[in-house]
């Protein structure tokens, strides 16, 4: 692959942006602070700090939810803006070419709005190719995928999990769930609600998973003190959340991503069986990183479950592999390819 080549993984949570021979030169949140309708005032990191601060003339929102572009417009914004800064920063980027991870399990005409979006955008692109996510996804593990060896990944994401079954460079099978970290935050925000009339923010919630988060009943009781307003009274409160508390409030999701991953296995043919038996379940995706999901998964599946090293850049550093190495190029697609069988 010849030229100035770019990379974009469009995450509900995160926008991930790769340049041929410089690596990631833009991961911020993915979201738009827009003031009166149509001002954007501030995108990415900037307009998360104004997430739940904001005043009724400013809209701060994610314009990708469940995997998929849900606000174009919005999206738009983000991205030309984006394009904007790294035109100042790293040179031109107008007539270069894009790659762009979709996700495989979702419809023909949510896939293409990822390829309308980039060709509508301000860089002019020159050609735009589509990646499916779990290929990238396997590839920023440092699997080779394009052998005979079937591997499974499961990306726990923020606002979905993608089960996905691979050999010989394509999908053999994908199944994705809305289950992800946002919903385990809201899980969390309800509970705290319930049980100790305490109304907290998603940020606040996000702490909690982090800190607290765990697959299995603790061994070990921690705490941590949050913040938040007295259902009752109004005023500003302290409370004491404990990991059995949270435990109890996203347990049903945890085992929601371990049935889709049975589910998935119960399908898969049984030579690729066999492979997932002889090298174990690749786990990626931002959520991967919760206490004993590990854990849980093996126990369920009998199975080696394997934690991907930065496990929420896995799809970004596919991507980046597919540009700087040409033998991947094949797993690129055009839009003919990917939609209309050409």
């Amino acid at each position: 692959m010849a030229g100035k080549i770019f990379g974009i993984d469009f995450g509900t949570s995160t926008l991930k942006i790769y340049k041929k021979n410089d690596g990631v030169i833009f991961d911020a949140k993915n979201i738009i602070a827009v003031a009166n309708g149509n001002q954007v005032i501030a995108i990415g990191d900037d307009a998360y700090e104004m997430y739940g601060k904001s005043p009724a003339n400013i809209i701060v929102d994610y314009p990708v939810k469940n995997g998929v572009i849900a606000d174009i417009a919005n999206m738009l914004s983000l991205l030309n803006q984006a394009f904007d800064k790294l035109s100042r920063e790293h040179g031109k980027i107008t007539g270069s070419e894009f790659l762009v991870a979709a996700p495989t399990d979702i419809t023909e005409v949510e896939k293409r709005a990822f390829f309308d979006l980039v060709a509508s955008s301000n860089a002019k692109a020159k050609k735009i190719r589509i990646v499916e996510k779990p290929i990238a996804d396997a590839l920023g593990a440092g699997l080779d995928v394009m052998n005979a060896q079937g591997v499974m990944i499961v990306d726990v994401g923020a606002d979905t999990t993608e089960v996905s079954v691979i050999s010989l460079g394509g999908i053999v099978l994908s199944k994705l769930i809305t289950v992800g970290g946002n919903k385990m935050d809201e899980s969390i925000i309800l509970n705290v609600k319930k049980t100790y009339n305490l109304i907290i923010g998603q940020k606040t919630a996000e702490i909690i998973k982090k800190e607290l988060g765990c697959a299995l009943p603790p061994k070990v009781e921690k705490t941590i003190k949050v913040y938040g307003r007295d259902v009752l009274s109004g005023l500003p409160v302290e409370r004491e959340i404990s990991s059995a508390f949270v435990y109890e409030a996203i347990a049903e999701y945890m085992h929601s991503i371990v049935d889709a991953v049975r589910i998935i296995l119960e399908k898969t043919p049984p030579e690729i069986s066999a492979d997932i038996i002889d090298s174990g379940v690749y786990l990626t995706g931002g959520s991967a990183n919760i206490y004993a999901l590990d854990q849980l998964m093996a126990q369920e599946t009998e199975l080696d479950i394997n934690i991907c090293e930065d496990p929420a850049n896995t799809v970004v550093k596919g991507i980046g592999r597919i540009i700087e190495n040409n033998k991947l190029s094949s797993l690129a697609l055009t839009l003919k390819q990917t939609y209309y069988g050409g």
